[in-house]
């Protein structure tokens, strides 16, 4: 006889017909058209759609029968069942639709482009033709030994790994693939060594903004002076500059010439800025820097021609600051061989990348004297505090070197008071 609370027993009848011939399997068992036949054990079950669930098992496992009936029906009742069924699928169908999604939800390119990148080139030859729900943690190391046999650097292996990671909370999350917890963690990646920051001086940008071409040197007083990223850079606009105020707005960067989000949402804002950037803003646009630069008459004649058949459109003035030659949204391929030439040309060290101008604008802040620290973090538009001052405000001087007057300036002021209120 069946019961409802154990695994179904396919091999005998749960109501025998009378007159039936017992099974000699036990005591009062008879035997059902499948018996012998395939697994004898099956727990069986709805979902929580309401959909019939079989799980087979063969006849020596109906310990682990009775397991699993267990746990699923504690599943059930907390809400934390999952389809052993989604795990069947293919890994790489999985990551297929991970792309589709990661493209519809994520508003960053250069974002979408970093992990289908990755994906394409890493993930799907790694996974092979295996089931989602086969993978292991012994395969994220066997992922990562992979990468690091490549001879890939150690900081592309974190950020594969990172894109390898984000793909497997996907399918535990979204897909509800029975997946282990620790899949990718305490996994061992290689040690990146640490990037050598070059310190700019202010000498050393007047000279790189010296040497470079003419029309893209304001991009390097908007970054030292103003704290922009590039791409934030690329994206300022006329309007969003308050000459007035002595302010701008921070409201979005360009990637591959198109207008996307900024990085975090601290990032957007309105913050003051230098009198001396302004200036350099007003110079740059006195000197017509953001409009197409002239060509020869047939060049122009040309465009011309070629606008007439439909093959050029003229450039939309979208009232960028900087623009390139033509006109148009300066992109990173365009600016970079400016940048390097110009640092070579300053005598800079060759490592200096343009994100160390935004360095330079926060250590000038913190170590002026004139801004609190919190102010300082502001004015970075740096959503945690620890961001600027452990990576970006760190000076050269040990405590040895710096000079300490707070608290004789403190005690002698409190002194003054009180010899005061003594004479009186």
């Amino acid at each position: 006889m069946n019961d409802p609370d154990k695994p179904y027993d396919r091999w005998h009848l749960r109501n025998p017909k009378p007159g039936m011939k017992r099974c000699r399997c036990g005591r009062d068992t008879y035997p059902s058209a499948e018996h012998g036949r395939g697994d004898r054990w099956q727990v069986r079950y709805n979902d929580p759609h309401g959909k019939p669930r079989r799980e087979s098992f063969p006849d020596a496992e109906y310990d682990k029968a009775a397991d699993r009936l267990a746990e699923v029906r504690t599943d059930l009742r907390r809400g934390t069942w999952v389809d052993p069924e989604a795990g069947k699928i293919l890994a790489v169908k999985a990551v297929e639709e991970w792309l589709a999604w990661i493209e519809k939800k994520h508003g960053v390119e250069n974002t979408v482009d970093t992990y289908t990148s990755h994906t394409k080139t890493h993930v799907i030859p790694f996974l092979g033709r295996r089931p989602a729900g086969s993978l292991r943690r012994t395969d994220s190391n066997a992922f990562v030994d992979e990468l690091i046999g490549k001879g890939l650097a150690a900081s592309y292996v974190h950020q594969v790994f990172k894109t390898w990671r984000i793909f497997v909370h996907w399918m535990v999350d979204e897909k509800e693939i029975p997946l282990p917890a620790n899949i990718v963690s305490r996994i061992k990646l290689p040690e990146i060594p640490k990037r050598k920051v070059v310190d700019l001086s202010p000498q050393q940008v007047a000279r790189i903004a010296e040497c470079i071409e003419p029309r893209f040197e304001v991009l390097v007083w908007e970054a030292a002076c103003g704290g922009v990223r590039e791409g934030e850079a690329f994206g300022m606009t006329k309007d969003r500059v308050d000459f007035l105020r002595r302010r701008w707005h921070i409201a979005e960067q360009r990637q591959k010439g198109r207008a996307v989000k900024t990085k975090t949402k601290a990032s957007m804002t309105w913050i003051s800025v230098d009198q001396f950037l302004l200036d350099k803003i007003a110079a740059h646009l006195a000197a017509g820097y953001d409009r197409p630069a002239q060509v020869q008459p047939a060049t122009e004649l040309r465009r011309i021609r070629r606008q007439a058949q439909g093959v050029w459109t003229p450039p939309v003035d979208e009232g960028l600051i900087v623009t390139n030659h033509a006109g148009r949204p300066l992109t990173r391929q365009t600016f970079h061989p400016y940048w390097r030439e110009a640092v070579a040309e300053a005598g800079v060290d060759p490592e200096a990348r343009f994100h160390d101008l935004k360095g330079f604008y926060t250590r000038t802040l913190a170590t002026s004297g004139h801004h609190d620290p919190k102010t300082v973090q502001r004015l970075s538009r740096h959503a945690r505090f620890e961001e600027t001052w452990d990576t970006y405000a760190e000076t050269g001087a040990g405590a040895e070197d710096v000079k300490v007057t707070a608290f004789a300036t403190a005690f002698t002021a409190t002194g003054d008071e009180h010899a005061d209120a003594t004479a009186v």
